[in-house]
């Protein structure tokens, strides 16, 4: 367990000092692991018991900063469930804004490494924006098997897999089954072994959508997902339906800004300079103790 060593009173000096943040209702724990003080199996372990909602801090992940010979700095990310993400938009700006605070890098403009790539930020006051690895994989208009209901679906990979299912008006949104539909896309046999996250989108105008999401990792409806928030927003725009910037109004009732520029050749659709802006706010500050990890 760790850490290791606690006294009975549970006043020792393994306490893990950490920030809780979140961006647009994705919530994470960031924890400065530059002197490499937690090793990966460690982290995983921690992750699994540090984010049970009720019995410890509760989160959507964690994540921990470390050194990097050519980054301003890199991350490790991993979900509520232990996995390791290549990518979490709503946790990229909360970590450029961690280290921003925590003057681990002094300037407003940085670039850190993640799974998916070389992310690019911007501090803006309580809101960052961060410049995004290319989307691949584009697909529109597919059917799967063995779901019961379901359109032709859309996918991309936006430094993570995503699917999206646009529906035809807010009181289908309202009412769908997020849990149990999103739960058979993500583990469906189309998009194994990685898996997918699943996203439920209303169009609403050519620079508005509202969207919600099923996260792999945490195996849930979430509050708000960046990547899939970009990836719904560039789907619509592959589909002739949406105009960069794109305002994707996410579950927790806060707005997601998605730019982008999307050019055509030879009839195929491609992306670049895409960019993910929003809130990125500090809830507290704390210590873990031990004591909450033995349960």
């Amino acid at each position: 367990m760790i850490p290791a060593n606690s006294s009975s009173t549970g006043t020792d000096d393994s306490r893990i000092p950490f920030t809780k943040m979140t961006g647009s209702g994705n919530d994470f724990i960031l924890i400065d692991n530059r002197t490499l003080q937690l090793d990966r199996e460690q982290a995983r372990e921690l992750t699994r018991m540090a984010c049970r909602r009720k019995l410890s801090v509760g989160a959507d992940g964690l994540i921990l900063i470390e050194n990097d010979p050519e980054a301003d700095f890199r991350w490790l990310f991993l979900n509520a469930d232990g996995s390791e993400a290549e990518m979490c938009g709503n946790g990229s700006r909360c970590a450029a804004r961690f280290v921003y605070l925590n003057g681990i890098v002094k300037k407003d403009r940085m670039t850190f490494r993640t799974l998916a790539g070389l992310i690019e930020a911007q501090i803006l006051g309580e809101r960052v924006k961060v410049r995004m690895t290319p989307p691949h994989g584009l697909e529109t208009g597919f059917r799967v098997d063995s779901v019961d209901g379901a359109p032709p679906l859309h996918f991309i990979n936006t430094g993570v897999p995503h699917v999206a299912w646009f529906v035809e008006d807010a009181e289908q949104l309202e009412n769908i089954d997020v849990f149990n539909l999103g739960r058979t896309l993500r583990f469906h046999p189309r998009f194994q072994p990685a898996g997918t996250n699943v996203n439920f989108a209303l169009v609403r105008g050519r620079h508005d959508l509202s969207i919600r999401t099923y996260e792999r990792g945490v195996e849930a409806e979430t509050l708000a997902c960046g990547t899939g928030s970009i990836a719904c927003a560039l789907l619509a725009a592959a589909r002739g339906l949406a105009d960069s910037p794109v305002n994707v109004l996410t579950r927790s009732g806060e707005t997601l800004i998605i730019h982008f520029e999307n050019i055509s050749q030879e009839g195929r659709i491609q992306f670049s300079g895409v960019y993910l802006e929003g809130g990125a706010s500090v809830v507290y500050e704390a210590e873990l103790w031990n004591e909450t990890l033995r349960r």
